[in-house]
């Protein structure tokens, strides 16, 4: 994550025009990833480098979005189909792993 993350927001950052001032990779136990836009600040889920490539990068490509838009509006909707067309199969795809994987060692 630490090596794939940089260049995806540097990539983006060109296409979108939006700066993301710091990048964080934690353990999240119910989400994929999250954004403050009044930070300019992306948080990343640790278990994204379980999953395909193209899920990272949507899940990057969404949270910056909210930089330009922070809800789930159409504005959002409409930026994304512009950015990334196919989207809402990773969106789908992601939807259908678990968020965690827990190994509970008994």
């Amino acid at each position: 994550m630490h090596e794939a993350v940089p260049p995806l927001v540097k990539k983006w950052q060109r296409v979108m025009g939006v700066e993301v001032r710091s990048v964080f990779i934690q353990r999240m136990k119910t989400k994929w990833g999250s954004c403050n836009h009044r930070a300019g600040s992306i948080r990343l889920n640790t278990d994204l480098a379980r999953k395909p490539r193209e899920c990272l990068e949507y899940i990057v490509v969404h949270e910056m979005a909210h930089l330009i838009e922070p809800t789930h509006n159409d504005r959002f909707i409409s930026l994304m189909n512009r950015l990334m067309p196919k989207w809402q199969s990773h969106r789908d795809l992601l939807n259908s792993l678990p968020v965690r994987h827990e190994n509970w060692g008994h």
